[in-house]
């Protein structure tokens, strides 16, 4: 917890203005300083502990590290402005980023229920940006660097209250873990790699397997390798046992399930590669089911999380309006659209109006337990809520579609019907996304199947709805939609 001070303190050309955090190589403080014309800029001031600041091989290892850093320019890094000394002090000046670290995010989100499947994967994406770009620089003579953060964890991962991620402590880290002797230094034991517990040589991999373990934690809520001591949490670290992540979480699929298991391999041979290539299978594997998050997301996220907590802590207090920002909790869902189209008149007439064609589609979504969110003249977006994980409500809309598509066609016409898995971001307060939800997400994309379907009378779904379902399936071919990106198109055979 942050404390102000209580009067700001001069520390060479800053001024100190509130501890952040206090750990076992630094005090972190957010600071003030001041340019020409009253110029101010607001940052963190990291102060390297007295006892390792004296010590000359630490402190050799530590302005190496920092310069390296300090050269690190990517979005997704915390940059380093300065490497100093005042006094006897050792110290960076870094960007401040405006929010929360993810440890105390997921702390604060828990009383919400699960982390978000699509914005823990967002965050993981833009954390292995960072590595990508870190792990493949090179001197100035075009030699790699071999960088290695050696300290991926909930704490290094920024979140701004803008939706930005950003790693922080690349490079001040791996002096910390070179200097291990120091007692006084204490690494985040249970988010280590087996390589680095069992102090081998450490590459990229390294950092991959210290993401995957958070990442892990982020999905199913527990702890993977923390022991109730260092010597018992090294060993589990040791011996990479990962138990399967799904049966605490049903919304994890085999695929993400094995993408966490590979990033997880003991052996550092069946890891990926590096980072460009954990990066490239997560895209796919956010693509293909679904698991969409922005930036704009996360930051909506935060803000719940916190609204909630400061809630929580201050029941008194009046309810923030949907108007005052409340974006609503990111809910996986199932969407159903669909429509009836009369046959032309030289077939045939229709057996039932649309009214009694309305009447006998109400029975069967009651039936199967969906919500109809919209309703007009022959045409329906319906909705089921997927708690309990997309392999068994997808099961269902394809049941109730294909259940609506027989009888339609009792009554003499034709059914339209796209569906669409996804997720969206569900207000307390009135049940439904914010505005404009009618036209993204999920929804937009299960009425332009319904439109395509019209074309061939047949129930269209996404590749991720395809593959929660063991009725066959027919790929019907794949829509660009961005760069090199694509949706593939099913329909149930």
């Amino acid at each position: 917890m942050s404390t102000p001070l209580p009067t700001p303190e001069a520390f060479g050309p800053y001024q100190l203005l509130e501890k952040i955090a206090t750990g076992g190589m630094a005090e972190v403080f957010r600071a003030r300083s001041h340019g020409a014309m009253g110029f101010e800029k607001i940052l963190v001031v990291k102060r390297i502990l007295d006892q390792l600041a004296k010590d000359e091989e630490f402190r050799e290892l530590f302005k190496n590290e920092a310069r390296i850093a300090a050269e690190l320019s990517h979005v997704n890094i915390v940059q380093v402005f300065e490497l100093g000394q005042h006094e006897e002090h050792l110290y960076i000046a870094m960007e401040y980023v405006h929010g929360l670290d993810l440890a105390r995010l997921a702390a604060r989100a828990r009383p919400l229920g699960d982390f978000p499947v699509n914005l823990a994967l967002f965050i993981t994406g833009e954390v292995l940006k960072a590595l990508a770009y870190a792990h493949s620089q090179t001197d100035s003579e075009g030699r790699p660097l071999h960088l290695v953060h050696c300290d991926i964890s909930p704490q290094n991962v920024l979140i701004s209250f803008s939706g930005e991620v950003k790693l922080t402590d690349f490079g001040i880290s791996r002096a910390a873990v070179q200097k291990a002797e120091q007692s006084v230094i204490r690494g985040k034991y249970s988010y280590m790699s087996p390589e680095q517990a069992e102090s081998r040589a450490l590459d990229g991999r390294s950092d991959l397997f210290s993401l995957g373990t958070m990442l892990y934690e982020l999905l199913t809520g527990r702890r993977l390798f923390k022991a109730a001591n260092r010597d018992e949490t090294l060993a589990r670290v040791r011996r990479a046992e990962v138990p399967s992540p799904r049966p605490y979480r049903k919304e994890i699929s085999e695929e993400l399930e094995g993408f966490l298991l590979k990033t997880l391999s003991r052996h550092q041979g069946d890891r990926f590669r590096d980072a460009y290539e954990m990066l490239e299978a997560l895209s796919k594997l956010i693509l293909s089911e679904g698991h969409r998050g922005t930036n704009s997301d996360v930051a909506a996220y935060l803000r719940e999380v916190i609204e909630a907590a400061n809630a929580a802590a201050n029941p008194a207090a009046p309810p923030r309006s949907a108007s005052g920002g409340r974006q609503g909790v990111p809910t996986p869902l199932v969407a159903l659209a669909i429509e009836a189209s009369p046959p032309p008149r030289s077939i045939a007439s229709p057996r039932h109006s649309i009214p009694a064609l309305t009447q006998e589609w109400m029975a069967v979504i009651e039936e199967c337990q969906g919500e109809v969110w919209e309703r007009g003249e022959g045409s329906m977006l319906v909705v089921w809520p997927a708690a309990a994980g997309f392999k068994e409500t997808v099961a269902r809309c394809v049941r109730a579609a294909s259940q609506l598509q027989r009888v339609t066609g009792q009554a003499g016409y034709r059914l339209s019907a796209g569906i669409a898995p996804g997720v969206a971001r569900i207000r307390p307060d009135s049940g439904r996304p914010g505005d404009g939800w009618e036209l993204s997400g999920p929804f937009y994309l299960a009425r332009w199947m319904m439109n395509l379907s019209a074309h061939r009378g047949r129930i269209l779904l996404t590749e991720v709805g395809a593959k929660q379902i063991e009725q066959p399936t027919v790929m019907l071919g794949r829509i660009p939609i961005q760069g090199n990106r694509y949706i593939n198109l099913h329909e149930v055979a």
